[in-house]
């Protein structure tokens, strides 16, 4: 695998693990060229899944995108790089399951599903991330979604 730092590929992995659901392999590398040390993760190929945007476009499902979404709206939270990894594979594994035979779900969808298991994970963070998903234009909204928390 390429060194993200110098391009050489020339490494060698310090350490594996696997996620909870069994799904992925993180695995933690170090460049024997610089020494540098990055992240690698590994997942089962499977047919891509087309996300439909909100203006009808259609583009490919990332689960690095909900990677950095969630990574975001934990940013100081202090969630592990372990609970990241369990939050992304419940989200892909749900967008799985319901995009179906067509291998097609809306984004709206797809942001639902990131606020359940969000949710259940951490409310500060859940606040975070509907607050731009749902685009938050004001503070009445924001204390509307803390109340609902509330109850």
């Amino acid at each position: 695998m390429k060194c993200p730092n110098c391009n050489e590929d020339n490494d060698k992995v310090i350490e594996t693990r696997l996620s909870e659901s069994g799904e992925v392999i993180r695995r933690r590398r170090e460049c024997l060229s610089c020494g540098y040390r990055f992240t690698s993760y590994e997942r089962i190929e499977e047919r891509p899944i087309m996300v439909i945007k909100k203006n009808g476009s259609k583009q490919t499902f990332s689960s690095d995108k909900i990677r950095h979404s969630i990574i975001h709206c934990t940013d100081k939270r202090y969630i592990s790089d372990e609970a990241v990894d369990s939050l992304v594979s419940a989200v892909e594994r749900e967008v799985r399951s319901k995009s179906g035979l067509k291998y097609e779900i809306s984004s709206n969808e797809i942001g639902e599903i990131i606020l359940r298991e969000l949710y259940k994970t951490d409310p500060i963070s859940y606040v975070r991330f509907a607050s731009v998903y749902r685009s938050f234009s004001n503070v009445e909204q924001f204390i509307e979604e803390i109340n609902r928390l509330r109850s």
